[in-house]
């Protein structure tokens, strides 16, 4: 049996082909386009990840029996908001994760509603991702085609309804809505109040392993595929790769580095910290789990690499780069404002500290280890809570390169663990359909038995030193220049 995982992210859809013993048979990528019709703005159009869905599944099967293809499942971008009318036709553009055009909405469900009553209702506070402000910001500036709507989803929740006519969604992916009760894992009666919503307009929420439906006959049709496909729930982005790398069970940790980056702690409690500043979700593998996310991560090396320097290779940029733990420069990695820890859609990138002898060098590093530094904040959160880290899984493009991951591993002072296979959550999204399928018992056991660390990054005490020194000054630059990015 063969089983597809589809990666919905920001910049293109990547499907993964596994066979049930967790062998990767084939890798297919299709990109689409982003729009950014306003500054902070961000949208796309769900006809685009279907139609590249579709191309990226017959180019992913070619030259096996397509037969044998038994489920499909996801792993998504989360928080993107996509509404349907009464005919299923897509009202407007879908508005992405990192959109921050709700700051009015957020401050409005933080401050006049009450983080508290946020906190209570959803285990979470208002960030402007979120899906719920989204909601509000479409309810107040486009009344007429919110009037429309008869369907409110998730984007990889798109695809499955696209493929199965199924109205669905996961606990995980739900969870970034602020409109779920993270507890209890259903939605949340009075943020639906708050934001105007009845929960027929909400779809079914399943745990990530359950199956939801199987393929419409048409697009089995299309596919070559039996019409028996079954349809698996899936997760969010995050969470898929969680379930990719073996993150799964009690108190293990991964960073992605990917567009965003992400510390992802999973747990099998329930558990949120005082100032919300790490989001506490439900987790793919039945329980829970406790996620910082930066906006910018290694999207900000490709920024200062394509655009500012104006070359796309990575590898010769880093290769001058010698002397860790002493670089005088510092980088604010906050290109697109900010979510962990700080909640800032207002903040943005900063260069600090360059002088005559600056090199090209010093800047690039500074750049790999203000994304380290800003990751660090939210594992200072969950240390708080009294959770001890010792080890990390890494996934993400980032995570290609040796220098960073030496670099994470010194400024979190934390050993690193490279996989074997780092497909994050086209991987997940596969071994979430192998498990609804019944080749494994569980996602804990699918990812203990399918994620195979290779290598170990480890800290060295002197270099660690060094960087926690460092560390200890870019916490000072942020609250520093908080009242300035408001002047911008």
């Amino acid at each position: 049996m063969y089983f597809i995982g589809v990666d919905l992210g920001t910049s293109a859809v990547k499907l993964l082909l596994m066979e049930e013993s967790g062998k990767i048979c084939n890798i297919v990528s299709k990109e689409y386009p982003l729009f950014f019709p306003h500054p902070g703005w961000s949208e796309q159009n769900p006809e685009d990840w279907y139609t590249q869905s579709m191309a990226g599944m017959k180019e992913l099967t070619e030259g096996i029996d397509r037969s044998q293809v038994a489920g499909i499942s996801f792993g998504g971008q989360m928080h993107g908001l996509v509404t349907l009318d009464d005919q299923d036709q897509v009202i407007r553009p879908a508005i992405l994760w990192n959109d921050g055009r709700t700051s009015e909405e957020t401050d409005y469900l933080n401050n006049v509603i009450g983080k508290d009553k946020l906190s209570q209702y959803t285990a979470n506070i208002a960030f402007a991702g979120f899906t719920a402000p989204k909601i509000l910001w479409m309810k107040k500036n486009e009344p007429e085609k919110f009037a429309k709507v008869v369907k409110i989803m998730l984007p990889k929740d798109y695809l499955a309804y696209r493929l199965s006519g199924s109205f669905c969604t996961d606990v995980s992916d739900a969870s970034g809505m602020l409109l779920l009760d993270v507890k209890n894992r259903c939605w949340s009666k009075e943020m639906l109040e708050i934001c105007g919503v009845k929960e027929e307009q909400l779809p079914k929420v399943y745990e990530s392993w359950e199956v939801v439906g199987t393929l419409k006959p048409e697009v089995a049709k299309e596919l070559g595929f039996s019409e028996n496909v079954k349809v698996i729930a899936g997760a969010g982005d995050n969470a898929a790769a969680a379930v990719g790398t073996g993150t799964v069970g009690d108190g293990q940790c991964n960073i992605s580095l990917g567009t965003s980056g992400t510390v992802f702690i999973s747990s099998k409690n329930f558990g949120v910290d005082e100032h919300n500043a790490l989001h506490s979700f439900c987790h793919a593998d039945g329980s829970y789990h406790l996620m910082g996310c930066m906006l910018s991560a290694a999207s900000c090396n490709k920024w200062w690499a394509e655009e500012i320097l104006g070359t796309r290779d990575f590898a010769a940029e880093q290769a001058p780069i010698q002397k860790l733990g002493e670089n005088h420069v510092f980088f604010l990695p906050y290109l697109m404002g900010e979510r962990s820890p700080h909640n800032d859609p207002d903040a943005r990138g900063v260069f600090f500290g360059m002088s005559m002898d600056t090199s090209r060098a010093d800047m690039t590093q500074a750049v790999l280890e203000g994304v380290a530094f800003a990751l660090r904040d939210s594992l200072e959160v969950a240390k708080s809570l009294g959770i001890k880290i010792e080890r990390t899984k890494i996934c993400g493009g980032g995570a290609k390169s040796p220098l960073w991951k030496q670099i994470i591993a010194n400024v979190m002072n934390i050993k690193v663990d490279v996989l074997e296979v780092e497909e994050g959550p086209s991987l997940g999204g596969a071994m979430l359909a192998a498990v609804g399928c019944g080749v494994y018992p569980d996602v804990e056991t699918a990812g203990k038995k399918l994620a195979k660390v290779v290598d170990t990054v480890e800290p060295t005490p002197e270099l660690a030193a060094k960087y926690e020194e460092r560390y200890q000054k870019f916490k000072e630059l942020y609250p520093a220049m908080k009242p300035l990015f408001k002047n911008l």
